[in-house]
């Protein structure tokens, strides 16, 4: 068996559609390059370039052509430090999903009796694809691509119809960058439509600069660590070999639409049709929860709390993106070493985690009772490298399980020990039944409470150290109805006792 059959591989593969105005600065094509080291994840059916308020008249699809060209210098050095049930595209199959969009600005390519752009017509036609899975579509400038496929979608098929093939939709925006895109949210709320809404051109504000916009936007100071994506270090570990010199210096910030489809990167951290899990691609929850929400799929930023760099706690959205930043930077730049060289043992490589002899990067699903002990043996997990050391970390991620800003009061910590020295086996209790089986107003207790996320990160000590993931989801169950309370008709009532014991701390 060679080293390269121990790697994870992606046996199922999200359908990926990228729409980008790239060229209006240079942060579209630094995340391209980035994409293109992806790209065995995915199964990308289209790359459109676009317009946006920041360019409204031209499309640069020339500009994807050439950091294509680069790519074709290096697919076969990146095949050789992959599985080989999940190798790169070609740059040939890649060059023929270039398309133009249309070259002016937001609703001028939207009409009864405007065509459909080149880039329109690839989009429309992946949509209409007979396929079992989602087609993603990440929106790095303008959507009015995509507002011209839904509007064409709506005028030539029954409602019906037209629904369906909007249920095959998985949208991921950079904020809005025309003026499609809250038309698009208000006509069709049924679409799964990730973005951060905020005011029009308040970037610093929205999730996605988390990525890198700490300095430039003045967020989170302190809690950041700025070193891996400084110019410096990018010159050092990104800028370098045939495709790292395509990746241009950034002007504002780099990458700011990279997070849609580290979303997506099968590392064994996100679930992609659950934005409020949390990914290195950020956390979202429904925006709108009402009666009427139910119906609809749009999703905003939510917030995390992460202990920065300088000890502190921080509380924000970008928080859901920057926590992750030293693991997807070391992640980045040990692809591009994939791609000076052959050599297997000349680079490093993901750890493959097995939890009770499960691999794959789906999460695990469990049920236990509330205040009961479960035990987790990762004991089987190895490093396709020789001689390297693998660290296993266990932790709460507490916030896919809360409703509300203020998790403290909602979801109780698990508590994790170690089984052996290394932790590669432990033993998880969960709180008891009134922490996590009652019902948050009325206190009544319920037969199955809170999802508890408990996640696993396994680095190894190469150079750059690489992590993998896994999510174990225990369902908290509660069987004889215990610790039931009493209730209040406000959950205002319920929380003067939390916050005065904040207030004595």
């Amino acid at each position: 068996m060679s080293l390269a059959s121990m790697l994870q591989s992606f046996p199922s593969k999200p359908r990926v559609f990228i729409i980008s105005d790239i060229s209006n600065e240079p942060d579209d094509a630094e995340s391209l390059v980035r994409y293109l080291l992806y790209s065995n994840q995915f199964e990308t059916e289209g790359l459109v370039a676009c317009t946006s308020t920041w360019m409204k008249t031209r499309v640069c699809p020339q500009d994807m052509l050439n950091i294509i060209d680069a790519y074709a210098g290096v697919v076969e050095n990146l095949n050789n430090h992959v599985h080989p049930d999940s190798q790169y595209p070609s740059a040939e199959h890649l060059r023929e999903l270039v398309r133009p969009g249309p070259p002016v600005y937001g609703f001028a390519a939207v009409g009864d009796e405007i065509p459909l752009s080149e880039g329109g017509k690839l989009l429309l036609e992946r949509i209409e694809a007979v396929s079992d899975r989602p087609l993603w579509v990440l929106c790095w400038g303008g959507t009015n691509v995509l507002a011209q496929v839904l509007f064409k979608i709506r005028g030539q098929h029954s409602p019906s119809e037209a629904a369906t093939l909007r249920a095959k939709l998985r949208v991921y925006t950079i904020s809005d960058q025309d003026d499609t895109a809250a038309w698009i949210r208000t006509q069709f709320p049924d679409i799964f439509y990730i973005s951060s809404v905020h005011g029009w051109n308040q970037y610093g504000m929205a999730a996605w600069t988390g990525i890198s916009g700490d300095r430039y936007y003045g967020f989170d100071q302190g809690g950041p660590d700025f070193t891996k994506v400084s110019k410096q270090w990018i010159k050092e570990n990104i800028q370098v070999g045939p495709l790292g010199s395509a990746y241009p210096d950034y002007m504002f910030i780099p990458e700011g639409d990279t997070p849609t489809f580290l979303y997506l990167v099968q590392n064994g951290l996100g679930v992609s049709e659950e934005p409020s899990f949390g990914s290195w691609g950020g956390r979202y929850c429904l925006t709108d929860c009402s009666e009427a929400g139910q119906r609809a799929r749009h999703f905003s930023d939510a917030a995390d709390r992460v202990v920065g760099r300088d000890g502190r706690v921080y509380r924000s959205s970008h928080a859901t993106i920057w926590r992750w930043r030293d693991a997807f930077q070391n992640d980045f730049a040990a692809r591009i070493r994939w791609t000076l060289g052959s050599d297997f043992a000349g680079a490093n490589h993901h750890p493959v985690i097995m939890v009770h002899g499960s691999t794959g990067t789906a999460p695990i699903y469990l049920e236990a009772e509330a205040g009961s002990t479960v035990r987790l043996d990762a004991s089987a997990t190895y490093d396709p490298d020789e001689g390297d050391k693998l660290t296993f970390k266990w932790w709460h991620y507490r916030e896919p399980s809360a409703t509300q800003w203020m998790l403290e009061f909602e979801v109780a910590a698990l508590v994790i020990r170690k089984l052996d020295e290394e932790g590669r086996v432990v033993e998880v209790q969960l709180p008891g039944p009134e922490k996590c089986c009652v019902e948050p107003t009325s206190r009544k207790a319920v037969a199955r409470g809170q999802r508890l996320h408990l996640i696993l990160e396994v680095t190894d000590n190469g150079t750059p150290q690489l992590t993998s993931y896994r999510r174990i989801i225990i369902q908290a169950t509660n069987k004889d109805l215990r610790g039931g309370g009493e209730g209040a008709e406000a959950m205002g009532d319920l929380m003067k006792d939390f916050m005065l014991s904040l207030t004595l701390q």
